[in-house]
């Protein structure tokens, strides 16, 4: 009541030292009478004002939460992957990087979700604005690489403006930083991530090389990175070194990955093709 009082309330420029008794009468739930009685002094004569009004209360609702309740959404965002279905795992990771990105940004009143599920081969998302769209994608990217498309579509028109609604595309590759992928008919392990594709680093050299999401589309996993193993060195030379086998627990013996260091004690190493494979270190290893 006070806040209203002073929002309405217009005192005479001159006017100083100025005091305020505020008196109210409730009425009913929705009206208040106000009875306001003003003290101070102009030009150095002292004053007094009685004032008498009412304050009605009614109710609102912001912006934001009329477009919830009324199902209102500006962007659609659609998460897939490329040549294959998201996975349980891989959706709830996605999905909850948007929740970390919402609590870094704080209150934001139109970062809404108006409502989200399943849908064959991924996941849909209705969101409260475009800029929440555009900015998860991008943290996707950053994150698990990827290509974004957006499309637009007019929905309506409102003094003469097109009312459009987005809907961004993100398609999460099919590997991830550590897979092993066939790619030109060669072995490779994804390094690491840039802006227009990955990394890959050879198995069978000292070479790496860049290309572009689009040219991945059609790569082949070899072996995920969860699906690797780490053995100790049994016995090695300078081709080859022998390990336990951890599937039969066999001595087996494969060829050096060519950055195998001298003081090295254990090797990466995955199943390709019935046949054991020994595999460079990629950052996703924990290397720099």
């Amino acid at each position: 009541m006070q806040q209203r009082i002073i929002e309405a309330l217009r005192v005479h420029p001159e006017a100083q030292n100025i005091e305020m008794d505020l008196h109210a009468e409730s009425i009913d739930e929705r009206t208040t009478r106000l009875n306001l009685e003003l003290r101070g002094s102009i030009q150095g004569f002292i004053f007094e004002s009685l004032h008498e009004t009412l304050l009605q209360t009614s109710n609102g609702v912001c912006l934001p939460c009329t477009r919830k309740a009324g199902a209102y959404f500006e962007a659609t965002m659609q998460l897939r992957s490329a040549g294959r279905r998201l996975d349980e795992k891989e959706i709830a990771e996605l999905r909850a990087s948007l929740d970390t990105m919402l609590e870094e940004i704080g209150d934001e009143p139109m970062f809404f979700i108006t409502n989200e599920g399943p849908v064959k081969g991924g996941w849909d998302m209705q969101v409260g604005s475009k800029a929440m769209a555009r900015m998860w994608a991008k943290k996707l990217v950053s994150a698990h690489g990827g290509r974004i498309k957006e499309t637009s579509s007019v929905v309506g028109h409102k003094d003469g403006v097109d009312i459009t609604r987005l809907t961004v595309l993100y398609r999460k590759p099919a590997y991830t930083l550590g897979d092993v992928i066939g790619f030109s008919g060669r072995m490779w392990r994804v390094d690491t991530w840039t802006k227009d594709g990955p990394i890959l680093k050879a198995l069978d050299n000292l070479e790496r090389t860049g290309t572009t999401w689009r040219s991945l589309e059609k790569c082949t996993v070899l072996s995920r990175m969860q699906e690797h193993y780490t053995v100790e060195i049994l016995r090695r030379d300078g081709s080859a070194f022998d390990f336990m086998d951890p599937n039969d627990y066999t001595m087996r013996t494969i060829g050096n990955p060519y950055d195998l260091e001298d003081e090295a004690s254990s090797v990466r190493i995955c199943l390709i093709d019935g046949e054991w494979q020994s595999l460079p270190r990629v950052r996703a290893d924990g290397v720099d």
